[in-house]
């Protein structure tokens, strides 16, 4: 047994926090403004643009001074970007859920709702999202992970589509995996363009489109109806 006085607590019973605590609240804090900053670029990102927006403005946003700001990010870009990777995140957790394979042999108007519904609400919830990776202005860097994206994106539709045409060639899914993809996005487009009720009656616009224009591609298989 130690004779060292045990100084892990004060006269009042207080404990002491170790000189390793230290580091931890540090980190913790540092990631908690990072998390408040990249909140108010996406807020300023909507309303302005990537273009219109200002680090004053985000720093203002976020409720602090720009010297804070420097602090973790060095300029706009860095903002941009560091927002984008954790949106990429997130998107990657939704679209697994939402092109996931047992997806593939559910009846048509299921399968759609399976897929569409976790994307809408993802864009939805973060409207930053297209404004980054469908911007003309967007910094090059986010512009190669769209790219990237896309591409994951269009593979999973032209594997949902090989599963309810499995005798067409691949040329034919391809080219209905990027019809199918291009009636996402603009039907997207006029959804996020609307609120409440009107946005729900998109939804159900976006669904009814994509369904009449697969369902006499996979006839039977596909089951259904709207």
């Amino acid at each position: 047994m130690s004779d060292k006085p045990d100084r892990s607590a004060d006269r009042t019973g207080t404990t002491e926090r170790t000189p390793e605590d230290r580091p931890r609240r540090r980190q913790a804090r540092g990631e908690r403004r990072i998390a408040q900053l990249l909140d108010a670029a996406a807020s300023v990102f909507c309303r302005s643009g990537y273009t219109g927006a200002s680090t004053n403005a985000i720093a203002r946003e976020a409720g602090v001074s720009p010297g804070t700001l420097y602090q973790f990010f060095p300029n706009k870009e860095a903002l941009a970007i560091g927002l984008s990777d954790q949106l990429l995140h997130d998107w990657r957790a939704s679209q697994g859920q939402a092109l996931a394979p047992e997806n593939i042999g559910l009846p048509l108007d299921e399968m759609l709702d399976a897929v569409l519904d976790p994307l809408i609400e993802f864009n939805v919830a973060n409207p930053a999202f297209g404004v980054l990776m469908h911007g003309a202005d967007t910094p090059g860097r986010i512009t190669e992970e769209i790219s990237t994206v896309h591409d994951a994106v269009l593979t999973r539709v032209d594997d949902i589509v090989a599963g309810y045409l499995p005798d067409a060639s691949p040329e034919e899914r391809t080219r209905t995996a990027n019809m199918t993809l291009a009636l996402f996005k603009a039907g997207l487009d006029l959804i996020m363009s609307h609120e409440g009720t009107a946005r729900d009656a998109y939804v159900t616009e976006l669904k009814t489109v994509m369904y009449r224009y697969l369902k006499p591609l996979v006839g039977e298989a596909g089951g259904g109806g709207h």
